[in-house]
């Protein structure tokens, strides 16, 4: 082959290449385009005003959550009346990748807008949606969660990794005081007993804090392969651990049971969880009702249903299981994520 033949060979692949990055861009652009327009399928949304707490005048209790719904509204947080979770949304305007709220305090961990891809922050709501700290994140985010009383807020992101299907990836988990706007930027800092010895590890991760009360949460830490549910003391700055093979908890309204994810031996390894039900006075757990790998921190939508996210026609449908073993899986509501109760 020639000087002249390779450069012909050369100015042709260029080209080929140039096109098929054209049409990659073109066809990303296409379906980024596509979930900002309205969709003929899926429930109605409306602006409108969304609160974190009840009116004196309002009795009825919503759901309040993120819409994955394609169109104009997508990742707007959004409410419901509890009574009618598929029926018609009304869109607050704030967009959010992950919420939670309680007690009239909103956590919402979102893209920063106008920044460049990658940069995050974390946003602490007052009961009418208004800003009341911005914290920016160092990682993409994954879990948040406020306590009962409204005081404490809590947010997990990938440093490394973007998903939880192994264990070969990096969290940062902090924890914020609002009323006293101290931050603990990670919960690696803390003191670690394990086995009734202290613990040191340079593997150690924390994700999927859900508080006990002001002073006090439950966790997944991870380290050498193996994950643990702990139980944290905030002021003493020390976890301890509990019990394995504990993933994403959730305490229950009335404080005594913990939903979660279990890995069991013999599911594939990209679907390697089912939801359970622990005790925590006897540490026994039992299975959920639902027979899907659900890779998420469930919630709790009264001290007797489970409601958690599986994959849907938009991003996750949120679905709902009876929390002591029994019945059968329905589907709660379709394009949503972490519901939360308010009243």
């Amino acid at each position: 082959m020639n000087t002249r033949t390779r450069i012909v060979v050369l100015l042709v692949a260029v080209l080929i290449l140039s096109g098929v990055a054209v049409g990659s861009v073109l066809r990303a652009a296409d379906q980024a385009s596509r979930k900002d327009q309205q969709q003929s399928t899926g429930p109605q949304v409306t602006a409108g005003h969304v609160a974190l707490a009840g009116a004196a005048s309002v009795r009825q209790p919503r759901l309040v959550f993120r819409s994955t719904l394609w169109g104009p509204h997508r990742d707007e947080v959004v409410s419901v009346p509890a009574s009618d979770p598929s029926g018609p949304r009304t869109a607050s305007g704030l967009r959010c990748l992950r919420f939670y709220t309680a007690a009239g305090t909103g956590s919402c961990l979102r893209a920063v807008p106008g920044a460049m891809a990658g940069h995050y922050e974390a946003l602490v709501l007052d009961s009418r949606l208004r800003a009341r700290r911005h914290v920016p994140l160092v990682g993409s985010p994954t879990r948040t969660r406020v306590s009962p009383s409204g005081r404490m807020v809590a947010w997990t992101v990938f440093v490394s990794g973007e998903s939880y299907t192994g264990l070969n990836f990096s969290t940062r988990t902090s924890i914020l005081d609002t009323r006293t706007g101290n931050l603990q930027p990670t919960l690696e800092n803390y003191r670690v007993i394990k086995d009734g010895q202290p613990y040191r590890s340079p593997d150690i991760n924390f994700w999927g804090v859900t508080f006990a009360d002001d002073g006090h949460f439950y966790a997944t830490l991870a380290t050498r392969g193996t994950a643990y549910l702990v139980r944290g003391d905030i002021a003493k700055r020390t976890v301890t651990a509990l019990r394995s093979n504990v993933e994403c908890p959730s305490l229950s309204p009335d404080g005594t049971r913990l939903a979660f994810k279990k890995r069991l031996p013999g599911l594939p390894a990209d679907a390697p969880w089912r939801l359970h039900v622990l005790d925590l006075r006897s540490m026994r757990d039992h299975p959920l009702a639902e027979r899907r790998s659900a890779d998420d921190q469930a919630v709790w939508l009264d001290d007797h249903t489970v409601a958690y996210a599986l994959p849907g026609d938009f991003e996750t449908d949120a679905w709902a299981v009876p929390a002591d073993g029994t019945g059968h899986p329905h589907r709660l509501m379709p394009a949503a994520q972490a519901p939360s109760a308010v009243r």
